[in-house]
């Protein structure tokens, strides 16, 4: 296996992990949206744009969230 392909599947399995863990608090939305940063930046480098600019925006929506519920949540 690559380093590129390493990367890639360390970066989905956080974007998994991350997702699975939002409710308990606020971080995990944060870092979600930065393991769908890394996830963006593999898929770039692994030349397949459209995931990419995808995970981009799922970067985007979750950083809005994260936002959002930061100021509402105790943890």
């Amino acid at each position: 296996m690559t380093p590129l392909a390493l990367f890639g599947a360390a970066a989905v399995s956080a974007m998994l992990l991350f997702y699975a863990l939002e409710a308990r608090a606020p971080f995990f939305v944060l870092a979600f949206a930065a393991a769908c940063l890394a996830s963006s930046a593999y898929g770039f480098m692994q030349g397949a744009w459209p995931f990419g600019v995808v995970e981009l925006i799922w970067s985007g929506v979750a950083l809005r969230r994260w936002l959002e519920r930061r100021g509402t949540s105790t943890g």
